[in-house]
């Protein structure tokens, strides 16, 4: 994911007033979360658009729009679950973007044709068991879905996930429970 540069054009800081030192301080506080936090957003969109291009666009959104509202975060040491958040939901529209765009222009386009994969058995199987999964995925609820994406596939522990998403952790360990529940009943 390419660097994110946070700049604001046409300002010079001459002699700091006191609402610009701190404005400098903010900033420098978000630089530091950021270097910590900025590749969770690449990942969270990644799990969700599966498409490197459009998940470092979604996260470039995330952070810029994270930046600008940085002042209105209550507690700071929520930052995590906050661009978590930001990310994921920021990703879910950008992908229900895309599947309506694919809707409108599909029934005047034919599909294009196939080529040949390394193994046609093993790619039935992997593919076909990956649109499954994905399939499920999609169709499990909000809440259970970003608990599943950090804690399964990302592989966040329980209390990693409890705080970035700001939840007990009894509750990210209900919500893993049902959602792999709910996922083996799809897959079966």
């Amino acid at each position: 994911m390419r660097e994110l540069v946070l700049t604001q054009p046409g300002r010079v800081l001459v002699g700091p007033s006191e609402r610009e030192s701190e404005s400098c301080r903010s900033h420098g506080e978000f630089e530091e979360r950021l270097a910590e936090c900025g590749p969770l957003a690449f990942r969270v969109a990644y799990g969700v658009l599966r498409n490197a291009a459009d998940a470092e666009d979604v996260a470039q959104e995330a952070l810029l729009k994270a930046y600008r509202n940085f002042g209105r975060l209550r507690e700071p040491a929520r930052f995590r679950g906050w661009l978590v958040r930001i990310a994921f939901r920021m990703a879910l529209d950008r992908w229900r973007s895309v599947k309506r765009r694919e809707k409108r222009e599909a029934p005047g386009e034919q599909p294009e044709p196939r080529t040949a994969g390394p193994s046609v058995e093993d790619l039935a199987t992997s593919s076909e068991f990956q649109a499954r999964l994905e399939r499920a995925m999609e169709e499990l609820p909000e809440k259970f879905r970003l608990v599943v994406l950090l804690a399964g596939i990302q592989g966040y522990t329980l209390a990693e996930v409890s705080g970035m998403l700001g939840i007990p952790m009894g509750t990210v360990k209900s919500r893993l429970f049902l959602a792999r529940k709910k996922l083996a009943e799809k897959l079966r």
